[in-house]
């Protein structure tokens, strides 16, 4: 391959990564119904009520995704590394 279509490749595999990842469905995504009206009619108590259904989230073991996430980091920082090392080597 040579040397001077490697960056059109590169750029073209990152939009299609880009365009591809347009695509994907928000977190934030409804059902399309509208929402209830609370049983209770008083201000403060839809206000809290609502404060707690946010909350509601309950209890996320994140250490695999911290774990996962420093390890595809330094995976990364070490394919940087060794490639630009590479690249001083040849010239």
């Amino acid at each position: 391959m040579s040397v001077a279509r490697r960056p059109l490749l590169t750029a073209t595999a990152a939009g299609s990564l880009l365009c591809a990842l347009w695509f994907v469905p928000s977190a934030n995504a409804t059902d399309g119904k509208p929402p209830s009206a609370p049983a209770r009619s008083t201000a403060a108590t839809a206000g809290t009520e609502a404060d707690l259904a946010l909350a509601d989230t309950g209890t996320v073991d994140t250490s695999p995704y911290l774990f996962g996430g420093t390890l595809f980091l330094g995976l990364g920082a070490g394919f940087v590394a060794f490639s630009v090392r590479r690249a001083r080597q040849q010239y």
